[in-house]
């Protein structure tokens, strides 16, 4: 469901300081929203706090929301706390892995044009 976001409501949040946004915008611009930010039925911003920033930095009047209800005031901190820690990052192997997989499907036959540069390259020094 969208809502138009300037009628979100953002009350006390937990996080201050925002950081960059400049990657999560980017993400945002060439994958779209991935997760709908959360607000309850007020229209109070519940969880999505830096995904919401974005969104209105990158000129985007409609958001993708999701709606709970009957959330007291102890639920809604709760949940807030809790979307912002249960994430496990990549760790630096499966980054890299990702990375090299997601070069290769970019670049199908860029391995075997490496492969092909080296032989002809010895061909010409071996003089064959």
């Amino acid at each position: 469901m969208q809502i138009k976001i300037d009628e979100i409501v953002i009350t006390n949040r937990i996080r201050k300081d925002p950081g960059d946004l400049t990657a999560l915008m980017n993400s945002m611009q060439i994958y779209g929203l991935l997760n709908p930010i959360i607000i309850n039925k007020k229209k109070e911003l519940v969880a999505g706090y830096r995904r919401l920033l974005s969104a209105k930095k990158l000129g985007w009047r409609t958001i993708e929301i999701k709606v709970v209800d009957n959330l007291n005031e102890l639920d809604k901190l709760e949940l807030e706390v809790e979307e912002n820690v249960q994430r496990k990052n990549l760790s630096e192997e499966e980054l890299t892995e990702g990375y090299i997989k997601i070069e290769k499907l970019r670049n199908p036959g860029l391995l075997k044009k490496i492969w092909l540069l080296i032989v002809n390259f010895f061909k010409k020094i071996l003089g064959r």
